[in-house]
């Protein structure tokens, strides 16, 4: 489904990122895959490699720094010419209370998971339109949608990238380029480890469909929106969260 296709993951070293970059392969995709930390997709690179017999590229930079991103594209642009698709994932989750959130927790969370979507979404932009085409996924969360007590910081970030989503969307339709949103529910990865057993229970039993959602439940979503399937779909926020009640 991605055959050919030039595709830049943020934070793929674990959890959801390391998922799509296992899919992506998969279906024949080159990918630059990102992470933080020096060396963490060394491994990953090289076992997909042998495995699907594709071309994975890691790539390590901070996505919150504006020099490093750039210096990233104008790498992309020499090596490849071109950008395809974009999966902003990278993200963080840091729950207070409303009286405990302080600026410096705002800023943080703000940071990574609103200007740097920003910032890397311009970028790919301006790669995607030499070509008149590509497909953007940014990441939101059910709680950007719906709204949660005790993550008023966590979902006003994701309920911007929604509402940056739709606006994208819009500016880039007239050079084909698809901008859409991905908005997991409760997905078993690291960030419920913090969790006791009785509020996982609790969780799930929010969650229509009766268990937590997978990292490849979220990678097919992904995937559907990459690929020439969704060609006309664009501005719009995919719900992956099992039918959850909060």
């Amino acid at each position: 489904m991605l055959k050919d296709k030039v595709c830049l993951i943020t934070g793929a070293n674990r959890g959801i990122g390391r998922a799509i970059l296992e899919l992506f392969a998969k279906e024949g995709a080159t990918v630059y895959a990102n992470a933080r930390k020096d060396g963490a997709l060394k491994d990953a690179a090289e076992e997909l490699q042998n495995k699907y017999k594709c071309k994975v590229f890691p790539v390590y930079f901070d996505v919150r720094d504006s020099d490093a991103v750039k210096a990233f594209f104008v790498s992309l642009q020499k090596d490849q010419g071109r950008l395809d698709v974009l999966v902003n994932n990278a993200g963080i989750m840091k729950d207070t209370l409303i009286g405990m959130a302080n600026k410096d927790l705002m800023r943080d969370v703000f940071e990574t998971n609103v200007f740097a979507v920003m910032d890397v979404l311009q970028y790919a932009s301006r790669l995607m339109k030499r070509k008149r085409m590509g497909s953007i996924i940014n990441f939101s969360s059910v709680v950007g949608v719906k709204g949660v007590s005790g993550q008023m910081v966590y979902s006003a970030s994701k309920g911007a990238v929604i509402s940056l989503t739709r606006s994208a969307a819009k500016e880039l339709a007239p050079y084909h380029i698809r901008v859409n949103s991905v908005a997991p529910g409760m997905i078993d990865t690291d960030m419920l480890n913090e969790l006791s057993e009785d509020q996982k229970e609790k969780n799930i039993q929010s969650i229509g469909w009766g268990r937590l959602g997978t990292p490849t439940d979220v990678a097919n979503a992904v995937l559907f929106l990459a690929s020439d399937l969704s060609e006309f779909i664009t501005g719009q926020i995919l719900g992956v969260d099992g039918c959850t009640v909060i």
